[in-house]
């Protein structure tokens, strides 16, 4: 199936079904397939290509869902662009993926000129809300262009997204999604979380990641996607409440704010079938005052911008289970077992698969695997080393099959389910005349999961204070990135040919714990 079929099954059965909402109003499947089809033959028109990208970005919001669907009718590849990530950051990733088109938000109006000047393969700009300060508004896009669209064939292997991932450097690359890949995560999600009744999908955290993809398996049965502009906790309850949500994906440190606020009793949840979160596991105290609140609908989904989403669930039944058998407690530590359509293994150095217990680092293979790098055959060529995806995720499974992630391969940091890389903080701190060297780390937090820390060496003599240091990290990358505290250390520890020695570093921070991330 192409992407687009998703969108059309929903049309086809339920076309007066609300397909969208957000604060701007409720937009059915028959007027969101109507701009859709004027959409793509809008891109046609202006050149747009068969697997060229179309870049958007914006907050959650109905219009930029509708800008994907038209890019996916007529064939374009969707590159989902961070809303919480820095200028510098989107305009990395614009180019990186040889972007043509831009879709935007109003409110990113004024970083769209610089965009502009520094993004020289973008010819297309449009602002998703209303007419921008240069470029036309969505409306005045596809004003005039009325009829269906061109069909386009059923080719399982055409590449449809790039979906950000931030790779072993640090540098976001583009893991490029098929059709078929598509359709493997769809059926993983059909297979183990399987719809109950019309679902209402909220999209609170980034559409841009796991929760705007979410929204495609819901489409295929009449799905409502509900979008507000972001994760506060009150403004989830409300939405889930007054909409009667049945799915939502959030990380678990929004779930613990919903858990501790004062006027969480108030709401309803009773629709909720699928309360899905991700980034971290929860404690079994935690999963007992989620499902007390929200009802026995918590599932946890391990995966990657490589491997959508799926490579590890544990489902609703899984936590029941864990909390109602104390041989089987230990299972909430763990990412579930691996779905239906994917395999999942623990492998070595040396690309000998590991036996049950053993740890390893865990490898994928199945549909669900993404195609690689865009532009990056070097690190495709890594990535599927042996045959099998490589996740830089360090494991074990049990003899039930489920998975448990003990440590990272490589250094990235996991802070409230988003990717922090070390490597762009650190350049920062020693662009300070003050720093002799640093090493960023993730450090365990309980409202974060991981909380950023940096750690400091200065120069002999040199001075520097943790607000001067988190200030101007905060200044030159997403606020996300910035350390929530810093240390100042008289010397970092290194090897014998002086490289500073992380897991030397991290150990105090993380004596006592039995998971090292």
């Amino acid at each position: 199936m192409r992407v687009i079929d998703y969108f059309e099954r929903g049309r086809r059965y339920f076309p007066d079904r609300a397909c969208l909402i957000d604060q701007t109003g409720e937009y059915s499947y028959r007027e969101v397939a109507e701009k859709s089809h004027r959409t793509a033959k809008a891109l046609l028109a202006g050149g747009l290509k068969p697997g060229q990208a179309v870049a958007i970005l914006s907050p959650n919001a109905a219009c930029a869902f509708e800008a994907w669907i038209g890019a996916a009718r007529a064939g374009g590849i969707w590159v989902g662009l961070a809303a919480l990530a820095s200028v510098d950051e989107n305009i990395y990733v614009i180019n990186n993926r040889d972007a043509e088109w831009l879709f935007y938000h109003s409110t990113f109006e004024p970083a769209i000129a610089r965009i502009q000047a520094a993004c020289a393969k973008l010819k297309h700009v449009i602002c998703l809300d209303k007419p921008g300060a240069s470029n036309p508004s969505f409306d005045q896009f596809i004003d005039g262009f009325e009829g269906p669209a061109p069909e386009l064939p059923d080719l399982p292997d055409r590449v449809i997204s790039h979906f950000t991932s931030g790779g072993t450097t640090g540098q976001p690359k583009g893991a490029m999604w098929s059709n078929l890949i598509w359709e493997a995560w769809c059926a993983n999600i059909y297979a183990h979380l399987p719809i109950k009744k019309p679902p209402v999908h909220l999209v609170a955290s980034a559409m841009s990641h796991g929760a705007g993809i979410f929204a495609w398996p819901a489409m295929a049965f009449g799905g409502t996607t509900v979008c507000i502009a972001k994760a506060d906790p009150l403004s989830v309850m409300e939405a889930m409440h007054k909409h009667k949500v049945t799915h939502t994906f959030l990380p678990p440190t929004v779930i613990y704010m919903m858990l501790a606020h004062p006027r969480a009793a108030e709401f309803d949840f009773s629709s909720m079938d699928y309360f899905v979160y991700g980034g971290a596991p929860m404690s079994a105290d935690k999963v007992k005052q989620a499902i007390a609140l929200f009802g026995p609908v918590m599932a946890q989904i391990y995966g990657q911008a490589e491997c959508p989403c799926t490579i590890g669930i544990l489902t609703p039944e899984d936590h029941l289970e864990a909390l109602s058998d104390p041989a089987k407690a230990h299972r909430l530590l763990s990412c579930g077992r691996p779905p239906v359509f994917v395999q999942v293994e623990m492998m070595d150095d040396d690309g000998n698969l590991m036996p049950v217990g053993e740890w390893g680092e865990i490898v994928v293979r199945g549909t669900l695997v993404s195609l690689g790098y865009y532009g990056d055959p070097e690190a495709t060529e890594e990535m599927g080393a042996h045959g099998w995806h490589h996740t830089g995720d360090i494991g074990y499974k049990d003899e039930d099959g489920f998975i448990y992630i003990v440590d990272r391969k490589k250094d990235m940091i996991i802070s409230g389910g988003l990717n922090v890389f070390p490597i762009e903080i650190e350049r920062v701190i020693w662009s300070h005349p003050a720093v002799q060297d640093c090493a960023v780390i993730g450090v365990p937090d309980e409202k974060w999961g991981e909380a950023v820390k940096a750690v400091v060496e200065l120069k002999p003599g040199a001075t520097l204070g943790e607000d001067e240091v988190i200030a101007i990290c905060k200044d030159k990358l997403a606020a996300y990135k910035a350390p929530k505290t810093v240390e100042f250390w008289d010397e970092l520890p290194r090897s014998g040919v002086g490289k500073v020695l992380k897991r030397k570093v991290r150990e105090p921070f993380w004596e006592g714990h039995a998971r090292k991330i």
